[in-house]
């Protein structure tokens, strides 16, 4: 592919959804570079790293061009009462899933300003959005995500870069495989359960990471050109539009 064909960069590559949305934009006629700490991404990136970050975009931007559109889809969970979770994995889940937002799209918006166009888009969750009984600290953390995503695209717009979130319900992933697992626990997932007010999924089914993936695409692209610090909630209507 020519060196003039636009280039994204995705972390959390390896991941369902990561992986995903690197097929997505592949399609749609990006060069695409995964960046991961685990599977077989093109980059190592650990999101949590100042340092790592800050070398890992300048190396990919003097190797492989400038990056046109980034993508931040790593992320943690960790899943159990308030009250019962650790400090470590409340802390872990904020380094990962808030602080790398931070640290991934500050890196590369720096290099977007100066060229005046960019797009970049955070995959946050609905658990964002509404409280989830035993996902305080996951909510919390990807709810500060998107209102960062959404304030720095407010920040970044007039240098011509878009800023937007794609928050995805239940959806067919690793971080589900624990779920999953449990006989009758794709049926509970879908079902809903009102002793924990946690609402069902209307259209019947969970999402497959393709889903999460072709929102990515349409708000990476030329077709949501006039589209800024917006959250797409992509979850089969699990959040009844709240």
């Amino acid at each position: 592919m020519s060196p003039a064909t636009p280039l994204a960069l995705i972390t959390g590559g390896c991941g369902g959804i990561g992986t995903a949305v690197a097929a997505a934009l592949a399609r749609d006629g990006y060069r695409v570079l995964t960046a991961d700490t685990a599977g077989n991404p093109d980059l190592h990136l650990d999101v949590t790293s100042p340092e790592e970050v800050t070398a890992v975009v300048e190396r990919v931007e003097r190797s492989h061009g400038p990056i046109e559109a980034l993508v931040s889809a790593a992320g943690i969970l960790h899943t159990g009462p308030a009250l019962d979770t650790p400090p470590t994995e409340w802390e872990r889940m904020f380094r990962v899933n808030t602080a790398g937002v931070f640290l991934v799209t500050t890196a590369v918006a720096r290099r977007m300003v100066p060229r005046g166009r960019g797009s970049l888009v955070v995959v946050s969750s609905n658990a964002g959005r509404v409280p989830r009984h035993g996902m305080a600290g996951y909510g919390a953390s990807k709810a500060a995500a998107t209102l960062f995503t959404q304030s720095l695209g407010l920040e970044l717009a007039g240098h011509g870069i878009r800023c937007n979130v794609v928050s995805p319900g239940s959806t067919r992933t690793p971080l589900l495989d624990g779920v999953l697992a449990v006989p009758g626990g794709e049926a509970a997932l879908i079902a809903g359960d009102p002793r924990i007010f946690k609402a069902g999924i209307p259209l019947g089914r969970l999402a497959d990471p393709a889903h999460i993936a072709e929102a990515v695409a349409f708000l990476v692209s030329n077709r949501a050109a006039h589209l800024t610090m917006q959250e797409l909630v992509v979850d089969g209507g699990a959040t009844l539009s709240r």
